[in-house]
């Protein structure tokens, strides 16, 4: 609705008074219907899914924007999810599918959605657009929903993923329920209930998620290994480290960059044996003065790793 000349030929469309294509109507209409409905209610939240990169979608209605107070990030979840559909050995060549997104993650107040448009028409599941063998699939799965919930931006997750259904959605049929009896399926269950019990817990997960002083790049351009490595901060300046490997290699002795000195403790590694991991996992690290902040770490395979300074 937003532009005069959406499905429309040539000649079937006129400019708007400006000469431009933009639906000016429609816009103060969304601009209205926004400010009235957060007037009205106090504590609401009105989400927009909106794919061709309109300005000003989350920006208040006062400054010219639209009024939403989300915006679903449908570049993140394109790249993302294309990325990891690459054979791993292919994602080198692709690396930028998984970094672009914090280039502008900051323009709009983001959700990054995993929504039923993914598991629907054919698509299939989450759990199946991955390439390699059951164990890698799952293991995919739970390292995505690391990188995702560290990642800004707040978090969409439609349902079946949490528990890794095998069948794509459909409105004529209920969820798999029966899926959460098998080990599988329970770990990656258990694996999401821990991210969000989580996710509350440590607010520079989430404070700082519309500005670029709540996020430093660690690892970036690490393309061979498929792995990255962030900092988010909160309001007081304290540090928390996400490090994902999308290969399937695991590392035994990666030389990982930490933004301060300190105690690092994992507290939450998606290659977990109580989800279905292989159980690879780290000591607390211990990262002192120098001019570089570099410690070894243990990095499985197809995971990410949370570390909280003690």
């Amino acid at each position: 609705m937003l532009y005069l000349d959406y499905s429309r030929k040539e000649g079937e469309w006129v400019p708007n008074k400006n000469g431009g294509r933009e639906n000016l109507e429609a816009v103060q209409l969304l601009q209205e219907a926004t400010s009235t409905a957060y007037k009205t209610h106090p504590g609401i939240m009105m989400i927009a899914e909106e794919s061709t990169a309109w300005s000003g979608v989350t920006r208040e209605t006062s400054s010219g924007g639209l009024g939403f107070g989300f915006k679903w990030n449908m570049g993140w979840m394109h790249d993302v999810l294309q990325y990891l559909q690459h054979d791993p050995i292919h994602r080198v060549y692709h690396h930028n599918e998984l970094t672009f997104s914090i280039l502008y993650a900051w323009s709009e107040n983001f959700m990054l959605p995993l929504s039923h448009d993914e598991v629907v028409h054919g698509k299939g599941q989450l759990v199946n657009k991955f390439p390699g063998d059951r164990w890698q699939k799952t293991a995919t799965l739970r390292a995505l929903y690391g990188f995702m919930w560290a990642h800004p931006g707040k978090k969409l997750l439609f349902m079946g993923s949490e528990f890794a259904q095998n069948d794509e959605w459909s409105e004529s049929a209920g969820l798999q329920w029966y899926l959460t009896e098998y080990g599988e399926h329970q770990g990656v269950q258990k694996c999401v209930a821990e991210i969000n019990a989580l996710y509350k817990q440590v607010p520079a997960l989430w404070e700082k998620d519309t500005s670029p002083e709540g996020f430093t790049w660690l690892v970036g351009n690490d393309g061979d290994a498929n792995l990255v490595a962030f900092a988010r901060w909160d309001d007081q300046g304290t540090p928390f480290v996400c490090v994902t490997n999308f290969s399937p290699m695991s590392h035994e002795r990666y030389q990982l960059p930490f933004p301060t000195t300190g105690t690092w403790t994992e507290v939450l590694n998606t290659d977990d044996l109580a989800y279905g991991g292989s159980g690879i996992a780290n000591d607390p690290v211990a990262v002192n003065d120098g001019a570089q902040l570099f410690s070894q770490v243990r990095i499985p395979p197809l995971a990410t790793i949370w570390f909280k300074r003690s």
